[in-house]
Order: C-alpha cells, then sequence, then structure tokens
C-alpha cells in the first residue's frame, strides 16, 4: 500500500524544521580534506560530529536468537562483508581527516547490525556503480550506502529498510528561489549525480515541463561531490539535486549555499526508503531486519542518528521489500 501524501510531506517538513534552526546558527569553519569534500565538526543540527579516525562509534550488543538467522556460511566466517560507495560526502559515508578510515552514518548502521549479528564488519569501500557488481558476484554479502529501494532492484535484491529517502535542492544562499515542483526547476540548470533515483526524478520533472510547454532543464551530470561545488560556486548550475543530508551538511559547512527544496526519493508515488541491499533469496535479509528492528528498538539506533543530525530520516521499524521507487532502474 503506498503511503498517504501527509506521510511524505510530514517527512519532509520535519527535515526542514531542522533546517530553518540550523540556519539560524553561525556557519562553521570549514577545511578540505579527502576527497574534496569541506569539512567540519557541526552536524546539520548543530551538533558536534567526530571526523577523525577515533569515531568512538556507538555499540550494541549481540542478540543470539537473531545471529542465528544469519546464514551459515556467514556465520562460519565471522565476518560480515559491507560494500558502501565512498563518492557520497558527510554525514553518509565519507573519508575521516586521516584520508582513509571510512565513516558515516552508513558506516553506523553497519556496524551496529554487525554487533547484533556478532559479526566483524569488513568495510568496502568502491565506486557506486561498483556497489552492485560486487553484491551480484557474491564478492559482498550486504549494502550499506544510501540505497533506496526501487521496484526495478527488488527483481534481483532483497532490501531491509532503516532511513527515509529525502531529495534535497541546493542552491546559492539568498537567492529567493524555492522549488515545490517541475514547474520550479523549468530553465534552470541542475546537476545530479548519473545512475541515481535523484536523475530518474529530475529527468521525468524535465519531460513533465516539456509536455506542459514550460522550458525545459539544462541537466548537468557530475559524480564527485568537489566538481559540483565548484560548479556551483562558480554559477556555471543554478543547483545541484542529491541525498538532502549531504545537501544540508554542505550548506552549515560552507554558509554559502542552502537547501531549497526536499522531495522523496520515491517522488509522488511512494514515500522513499533507504535499504541494506542484498542478493535476492541469499538468506540474509530476514537477519539484517531483526538486527535494525533490535537496534531500534534498543534506542542505538537513535543515538547514531542524531550523532549526524539525521533524527528527522527515522524509521519505526524495518521493512522487507516494500514498496519501492518505480521504473527500471
Amino acid at each position: 500500500m503506498t503511503p498517504p501524501r501527509r506521510a511524505l510531506l510530514a517527512a519532509s517538513a520535519a527535515l526542514a524544521a531542522a533546517l530553518l534552526l540550523t540556519a539560524c546558527g553561525s556557519g562553521p569553519d570549514t577545511a578540505l580534506a579527502g576527497a574534496g569534500a569541506a569539512r567540519s565538526d557541526v552536524a546539520p543540527d548543530g551538533t558536534k560530529v567526530n571526523l577523525t579516525a577515533d569515531q568512538k562509534r556507538v555499540t550494541t550488543a549481540k542478540v543470539d536468537a537473531i545471529a542465528a538467522l544469519v546464514p551459515e556460511e556467514i556465520r562460519g566466517r565471522g565476518t560480515l562483508q559491507v560494500v558502501d560507495s565512498v563518492s557520497s560526502v558527510p554525514p553518509l559515508d565519507f573519508r575521516a581527516t586521516d584520508d582513509r578510515t571510512v565513516i558515516g552514518v552508513e558506516p553506523d548502521i553497519a556496524y551496529l547490525i554487525g554487533d547484533v549479528l556478532g559479526l566483524k564488519v569488513e568495510l568496502n569501500p568502491v565506486s557506486w556503480e561498483n556497489v552492485f557488481v560486487g553484491l551480484d558476484s557474491g564478492k559482498y554479502d550486504v549494502g550499506i550506502t544510501n540505497i533506496t529501494v526501487t521496484e526495478a532492484r527488488k527483481q534481483k535484491y532483497d532490501f531491509a529498510t532503516y532511513r527515509l529517502d529525502v531529495l534535497g535542492f541546493e542552491a546559492k544562499k539568498g537567492g529567493g528561489w524555492r522549488i515545490n515542483g517541475p514547474e520550479d526547476v523549468a530553465g534552470h540548470t541542475i546537476a545530479v549525480s548519473s545512475g541515481t533515483n535523484q536523475e530518474k526524478l529530475l529527468v521525468a520533472w524535465n519531460e513533465a515541463n516539456v509536455r506542459a510547454g514550460r522550458k525545459p532543464v539544462d541537466i548537468k551530470y557530475f559524480q564527485n561531490s568537489s566538481d559540483y561545488y565548484l560548479a556551483l560556486s562558480s554559477g556555471r548550475i543554478d543547483a545541484y539535486l542529491g541525498p538532502n543530508p549531504t545537501a544540508a551538511f554542505h550548506a552549515v559547512q560552507t554558509g554559502e549555499t542552502e537547501v531549497i527544496g526536499t522531495y522523496s526519493g520515491g517522488g509522488d508515488q511512494v514515500l522513499g526508503k533507504i535499504a541494506a541491499a542484498t542478493r535476492k533469496d541469499n538468506g540474509l535479509v530476514k537477519a539484517l531486519a531483526g538486527a535494525i528492528d533490535a537496534v531500534i528498538k534498543n534506542g542505538t539506533y537513535a543515538q547514531v542518528l542524531k550523532r549526524w543530525g539525521l533524527e528527522g530520516e527515522a524509521v519505526p521499524s524495518s521493512e522487507i521489500n516494500p514498496p519501492g521507487l518505480p521504473g527500471s532502474g
């Protein structure tokens, strides 16, 4: 069943409220490190964030009944091979100040899952396009890296949800421009990363504008955060569409940009959800969902989201293979 529109609006409103509160404070100092992403010790809600390799992560205890659900092959080796994409920027998956250690909300969730399952988590950072290649080949057990549930992906993967999927349009601060729907991007130059659900949304909006006789969107493609940040600051693009957490984090870091619109990663038809993805029918998804439910119930999940300023993207429980974003990707 498709969630009601008011649920989507409520989720977006919660994030928007958090952003408005953040905008009232002064911008933190910034520096460049790692893959070119700006660094700060302040999350979108103004809380301090540890960006060093010494993360002092939130941990939790093993739950034997849930650990018993893990397929014997994985239990026997004692490790959970997690694939994550480090092409993202704070606070999702990114490099710590040592330019090597992968940190962020996604690794934190992965380590909590590993704790419950009694498995040592081994993170495998790759480029986004290689996340699914590795899952398909069986090289990795699970992808925990801002993966949206889609109907097409459900044909090949099983999903256990752990966060809402909200997209954000980031633009230069103070422009007075707000994005609520397709008509608001008509005639603008908008950047996006290829092969993502935000690209699908932007392309669909552009097609709707063309059908309605409005000016088309000039879509630009960037894979690296440093490239689109530069294009945004120089005025070569009007806005960038990406995961809302990254846009909000960057806006707070620089003080030069702002989120001018948020939207469900699932579009109008379904409330988008982020999930742990594993190869279909490999027997792992029930253990993943059980572990996520366990950390939701014991409060460590909430601690992790708060740590990165993402409380507004929390889910009440993990769903296995819920309705996903329609389409072919």
